[in-house]
């Protein structure tokens, strides 16, 4: 799809003008004196459903002005990069729970962690669209990654339940606290103060670092995957910007489910290697191999029907362990009235 660079601007600015918007709502109520609020529940569903309805009004608006097969290509990627993107907020809720971040700052890392995966993403985009515009064969590389990430999200999800990763001690982190010194407890949302006459970074600063390297590593695995749907970098920047948007009220609204959503790595790791599969076979197609293709529709269906089964099936397990729970626990406290009534 032909985009003229008026659109591209005009698209950037809207999503500028958007956060502006979210935080002159969000964070205009703060004051210096009672200092941030937490995020409620109910807030973060509101803005939850407005976010996801502007990405879903945009891709009738791009299935208005370019078709059928521009909008599937949008929502396949969409899709992707949101259920990515969830996955990237189990990581952000793990590095926050590993350095105790207080509730009413989270949101502003969130904010910044939001920043970086737009800027680093971005970067991505377009050195992606340059490498397959000059190389054809860069899809196998990309297909390659894509079951390389599928296989270290079924490791993690094995090794989930065996020892949860410390990221107050990655090795990021870790250079930071040799350069600089750091200091014991958080002075608000503050990066540096000056401490004895020496400036100092606070934990907020390492929670900075801790989240900018996921994005990092997140960039490098998303990226690949929506090219895997569609070559066209408007496309992909959009999906993946739109994926972004909203991504600190949906953190909200998800911790108390974070624990319950036990498959959806399975899940990704199934559409990661589905999603390297159609690139290995239009890489072939491209260099003249008589393969066959898979559609977009297809795509579309196979990651909506994944995500969907992993969710469903994550919750009904936890239902039904949560059953099992409460039934032992009666169970239990049956057992010891009855004991403690001989």
């Amino acid at each position: 799809m032909d985009v003229p660079l008026w659109v591209w601007l005009a698209t950037i600015g809207a999503m500028v003008a958007i956060l502006v918007v979210d935080l002159a709502i969000v964070d205009h109520p703060w004051s210096k004196k009672s200092g941030p609020r937490e995020f409620g529940m109910k807030q973060a569903a509101w803005w939850a459903v407005f976010y996801i309805g502007i990405a879903i009004v945009f891709g009738f608006g791009l299935w208005f002005v370019g078709g059928g097969t521009v909008a599937g290509e949008y929502f396949a990627g969409f899709v992707t990069e949101k259920s990515l993107s969830v996955d990237n907020l189990f990581v952000f809720y793990l590095i926050m729970s590993s350095f105790a971040v207080p509730k009413r700052y989270q949101h502003e890392v969130l904010l910044v962690g939001i920043v970086i995966a737009l800027v680093m993403r971005g970067i991505f985009i377009a050195l992606g669209a340059q490498a397959i515009n000059a190389w054809s064969e860069v899809f196998y590389f990309f297909g390659a990654l894509l079951l390389f990430t599928a296989i270290k999200i079924v490791r993690d999800n094995v090794k989930q339940d065996d020892e949860e990763k410390d990221y107050s001690d990655s090795f990021a982190v870790r250079m930071v606290r040799r350069v600089w010194p750091v200091t014991d407890e958080y002075h608000g949302a503050r990066l540096t103060v000056k401490q004895g006459g020496r400036r100092h970074v606070t934990p907020m600063f390492l929670v900075i670092v801790a989240i900018g390297m996921t994005d990092l590593i997140f960039a490098v695995d998303s990226i690949p995957a929506i090219f895997g749907l569609t070559q066209d970098p408007y496309i992909v920047f959009t999906a993946n910007a739109f994926a972004l948007l909203g991504l600190r009220q949906l953190y909200f609204l998800l911790a108390g489910l974070m624990d319950r959503l036990a498959y959806i790595g399975w899940g990704l790791a199934a559409i990661m290697v589905f999603i390297a599969v159609k690139m290995f076979l239009h890489a072939l197609h491209e260099n003249n191999v008589p393969v066959p293709e898979v559609g977009i529709g297809l795509s579309l269906s196979v990651i909506l029907g994944v995500m969907v089964i992993t969710v469903v099936a994550s919750l009904l397990s936890s239902r039904s362990s949560i059953g099992r729970g409460s039934g032992e626990s009666e169970k239990s406290e049956a057992a010891t009235s009855g004991g403690s009534g001989e």
